[in-house]
């Protein structure tokens, strides 16, 4: 699978810190490799338009539509427990 990123998902992206960002590339070579890999915990999150979210790490959380064989990663934010 491959990954595509939106313009909106790079500017948010570009605002974490290094170490967030370090983490999403860990998970994002997870993602390409394997959508039920447990670290991801990778689920629907809305289901009428398609989007999954899966997680970054306790707080952060990045949310994707999968189309053919490519992931679009939508947004990425902060996750409220």
């Amino acid at each position: 699978m491959r990954l595509d990123y939106t313009p909106n998902f790079n500017k948010t992206f570009e605002k974490l810190s290094s170490e967030i960002r370090r983490k999403f590339q860990k998970q994002a070579t997870y993602l390409r490799d394997n959508l039920r890999h447990p670290s991801l915990r990778a689920k629907k999150y809305f289901e009428s338009q398609d989007i999954w979210q899966a997680r970054v790490d306790d707080h952060y959380r990045f949310y994707f539509r999968i189309e053919k064989d490519t992931y679009i990663l939508l947004w990425i934010r902060g996750h409220e427990d």
